[in-house]
């Protein structure tokens, strides 16, 4: 062990080892550099400086922890690596890309080159300019909303918004074909290319496709979209859905509605499709849910996706929106652990 150590020791490049349980067991000098206040042996919050109280792996927010995520998804699938966010000494977010190999009981973790961190601090700076795509943490004005966006990459390819055209509120979910960057430049596209001028949900759908169009990609690029405009004085709902999993309605007085409704996704499948809007009534206390196949198709280690019924379940417990979103999230988290593929939902409180 002492003839690793020192192998490990004097390499340029920095690497941790941690057990099965989580105990980090040895950081190289390289390591230390990164996070002076490093200790060599401990929990994984000892090894990177964490501020956070409580015990490392035991309080709520370890379930989000980067580096906890990284080691746990080597554990039950094997090597993985991913961009990790951490705070150095200074206090600075350090973006580090972190490659984990099992070895027996332990395992390995490798920080990539300094070609590749430099990478990494693009995909960092990358990242923050997505999080500014995202709509405002609350409504400030309109119909209440939570939501969630959690991307399986660095980059994500789904695209929540939410904002009032003429004091009413809109609700747009977009799920991109592909991951990572790419992806990531598709819903920037929608971002761009979203009318929020437009009333009509339908409309505006028609205009995003014409847009989209004028890309020319081929067909394996496609974007579904589920639009929403709550009308509050009429309390209804006027929708329209483009290849996207139906939004779901939690009616107050009981019951849990889906708001069908079939159209292809954006794309250059069927060029002018007539994107048609429909309206549906609701009453106060229902709750409005958008969500993207991610969640529905999370999968758990015996390859059981968390489906519809899982959804809805978790809706019809919940007394309003904010606790639905908190509830999937950390249902979600307890049924796969791990994602692979983006998983974003919002709830209206209606």
């Amino acid at each position: 062990m002492n003839l690793y150590k020192n192998v490990l020791n004097n390499i340029p490049t920095a690497a941790i080892v941690v057990d099965k349980s989580f105990r980090v067991r040895y950081c190289n000098r390289a390591f230390r550099d990164y996070f002076p206040l490093s200790r060599g042996k401990g929990s994984l919050k000892d090894a990177v400086g964490c501020r956070e109280a409580g015990t490392c792996g035991k309080e709520p927010n370890c379930a989000f922890c980067p580096m906890r995520s990284l080691f746990s998804e080597a554990l039950s699938g094997g090597q993985a690596f991913r961009l990790v966010v951490l705070r150095n000494a200074e206090g600075e977010n350090v973006p580090l890309r972190i490659k984990v190999h099992p070895l027996g009981k332990y395992m390995l973790g490798v920080v990539d080159s300094s070609y590749e961190t430099e990478i990494a601090r693009e995909m960092y700076s990358a990242q923050g300019i997505q999080q500014r795509l995202l709509p405002p943490a609350k409504s400030f004005g309109g119909v209440p909303y939570t939501f969630m966006f959690e991307p399986c990459r660095e980059i994500g390819g789904d695209l929540p918004d939410v904002y009032l055209q003429n004091g009413v509120t809109m609700g747009l979910l977009a799920d991109v074909s592909g991951k990572g960057i790419s992806a990531g430049m598709l819903s920037a596209f929608v971002k761009a290319g979203w009318d929020r001028s437009e009333p009509s949900p339908a409309k505006a759908i028609r205009g995003l496709n014409a847009k989209f169009r004028e890309l020319n990609l081929d067909e394996r690029s496609y974007i579904t979209a589920a639009a929403v405009r709550v009308e509050e004085k009429e309390r209804r709902i006027r929708y329209c859905v483009a290849g996207h999993n139906a939004p779901i309605l939690l009616k107050g007085s009981g019951g849990v509605e889906e708001i069908v409704m079939s159209a292809p996704p954006v794309s250059n499948w069927i060029p002018d499709f007539g994107y048609e809007d429909r309206v549906t009534s609701y009453e106060r206390g229902d709750i409005l849910v958008l969500l993207t196949d991610g969640v529905l198709e999370s999968r758990n280690d015996r390859g059981e996706q968390f489906g519809i019924e899982r959804v809805e379940a978790i809706l019809s417990r919940s007394p309003n929106g904010e606790r639905f979103i908190a509830r999937l999230k950390a249902a979600l988290l307890e049924f796969c652990g791990a994602f692979d593929d983006d998983i974003t939902a919002i709830a209206f409180d209606l």
